[in-house]
């Protein structure tokens, strides 16, 4: 799930769709904010399925686990350490 196995592409494993949402990730953003900018950058290429929004959490959430993002005060940065 995390990485790419032979039942998960590569454009839909976590870590892959972590560093769109870093990528994405300009400077501090809402949650939704962030969603709207990873699916509009997913829509406009024909190798990248669109994602579901709780796929989108798990990247999210790994991302959190890696302290590469941080959330304070209702807005998503990435992380400074």
């Amino acid at each position: 799930m995390i990485l790419p196995t032979k039942h998960i592409r590569p454009e839909r494993a976590l870590l892959t769709i972590g560093a769109e949402i870093l990528a994405a990730l300009r400077g501090p953003m809402t949650v939704s904010r962030v969603w709207d900018e990873v699916r509009r950058r997913r829509g406009g290429s024909v190798e990248h399925a669109p994602i579901a929004y709780d796929w989108f959490v798990l990247a999210l959430d790994l991302l959190f686990a890696m302290k590469a993002v941080e959330f304070e005060g209702g807005l998503l940065r990435k992380g400074t350490e």
